[in-house]
């Protein structure tokens, strides 16, 4: 072999060790300095407590056991409140052919208006004052998702600025398509 041909077979075979080494040291780098938020498929936040409607002081079977969309108003519900109210009634709408699988539910400190329950379908949601146990366990108006056996699953805080609501109103759609997609019940 000339020194030519060595050095072309050397050069290959340092270019094929490249591109299988390179490859999974990067990975690895990737997997210890943590430059990936790995694991992560939900947009809300995943309840750690175990929290049901029954320790909310509400029935389960008062929702037919449905997947229920639980949005607890405050105590005063403002200009922003209703925008929140408006945009997870969109959200509702935007579940379309899973829309029976979903009930949305407005647990109220004070009770709708009149001009927010022309905001909403009042005809699908079920509007209800919130249980003094529900009082207890949540301390901020948020979003949550319970499935069909009562179980609270996600939870979504309301955002603070109008520019933040369309981003909301994804985070609880996907969630709800990714629950609905691999569930069998509700």
């Amino acid at each position: 072999m000339s020194s030519s041909e060595l050095n072309k077979s050397r050069r290959s075979m340092l270019i094929l060790l490249a591109v299988f080494i390179i490859p999974v040291v990067l990975a690895k780098l990737a997997l210890n300095q943590q430059w990936f938020n790995y694991g992560v498929t939900n947009q809300g936040q995943l309840i750690a407590n175990e929290l049901t409607l029954a320790k909310l002081g509400l029935n389960v079977d008062d929702f037919e056991h449905q997947w229920l969309m639980l949005y607890t108003l405050p105590a005063q519900c403002d200009v922003q409140c209703e925008k929140v109210l408006v945009s997870v009634n969109n959200t509702y709408i935007a579940l379309g052919k899973e829309m029976p699988r979903v009930k949305p539910v407005a647990l109220t400190q004070a009770g709708l208006t009149t001009s927010q329950a022309e905001k909403i379908n009042s005809k699908k949601w079920h509007i209800q004052a919130m249980p003094a146990l529900a009082k207890i366990e949540i301390k901020q108006s948020q979003v949550l998702i319970v499935d069909p056996l009562g179980n609270v699953i996600l939870s979504h805080i309301p955002p603070k600025s109008d520019k933040q609501l369309p981003q909301f109103g994804k985070s609880i759609l996907a969630d709800f398509k990714k629950l609905l997609k691999y569930s069998r019940i509700g």
